[in-house]
């Protein structure tokens, strides 16, 4: 019988390139540990650079962090607000931010971290799709958010090439899970249902043309909720999603059907095809002609 492998604590900083700056995302350091019950935290501080050192006292980072508690109890105080972690809890750290975290003296718990920095991840806080109003997020504890963490592990320890890149990508991963649960969180059940249903509706009707109200008076509601709905869970007004789910076909039938492009806009419902075109132009950044003419080259 194979011995159970001892498991040992994960802690390092990394280098990166002017290469990996370019790319606007880096990947500054990353590790796991094991906060065994009556230890002090953190435990052995002389591993950590100075900034890092004062994470149960009170510090501020020059970087972004995303910590992940998968068992114990603690705190984590920042923003004049104080949040109880639970196993499954995710913390967001800001560049200046100051803030703090502990697990309970008594109790002890396991944390994954990684931290980043980057002039995309500074546009994503600029932008407001990191906010410093929500930074702590109970996410649950969930396989898929382990596994990101050891893909990111495992790409830091061997640094083979391109490993910022791999690991970056890692982190938006991240992200992605983190945004989603948020926004999951935020809107109720039925509103998923609403939208699917009225997906479902205009895919029924892609050669036709939109009827907004009508849609909404099929889902019970009024026009200005369905839209309100619709746009908070997909960020897109039905008709923006309509006209994408059109373009898509558009793009479909010059592949596969030998039609001039006045007989797809015709056939698409669009009673102008020019007016197709700089839609099928705005949504893919090139004329149906070229499109075409692309694939048929291809």
């Amino acid at each position: 019988m194979t011995a159970k492998k001892k498991w040992e604590p994960f802690l390092h900083y990394f280098p990166y390139s002017e290469e990996d700056e370019k790319l606007g995302m880096v990947c500054t350091t990353a590790g796991d540990i094991d906060v065994l019950p009556n230890t002090v935290y953190p435990p052995n501080k002389s591993a950590h650079p100075m900034i890092f050192r004062q994470v149960a006292e009170g510090r501020t980072l020059p970087e972004f962090q995303l910590v992940y508690v998968s068992n114990g109890e603690g705190i984590f105080a920042a923003e004049g607000k104080t949040y109880t972690v639970i196993p499954g809890s995710l913390l967001l750290l800001l560049p200046g931010m100051k803030h703090f975290y502990k697990p309970v003296y008594e109790i002890g718990w396991h944390e994954y971290w990684v931290g980043f920095n980057g002039s995309f991840f500074t546009r994503l806080l600029e932008e407001g799709i990191l906010s410093q109003e929500h930074i702590f997020f109970e996410i649950g504890l969930r396989d898929c958010i382990l596994t990101i963490f050891n893909q990111i592990f495992d790409e830091v320890r061997t640094q083979r090439p391109l490993y910022q890149l791999k690991a970056c990508s890692g982190i938006l991963t991240l992200i992605a899970e983190m945004l989603a649960y948020k926004r999951r969180k935020e809107q109720p059940n039925y509103y998923q249902k609403i939208v699917e249903k009225a997906k479902y509706l205009m895919e029924s009707n892609i050669y036709g043309d939109i009827n907004i109200s009508g849609i909404a008076e099929q889902l019970n509601i009024s026009t200005s909720r369905f839209n309100e709905i619709f746009k908070t869970y997909t960020s897109m007004t039905p008709y923006q999603y309509y006209m994408h789910i059109k373009i898509h076909q558009a793009k479909s039938i010059l592949e596969q059907e030998d039609l001039s492009i006045k007989e797809v806009a015709f056939k698409l419902g669009f009673e102008d095809q020019y007016y197709f075109s700089r839609v099928f132009k705005n949504k893919t950044g090139i004329t149906p002609s070229a499109w075409k003419h692309f694939i048929y080259q291809a």
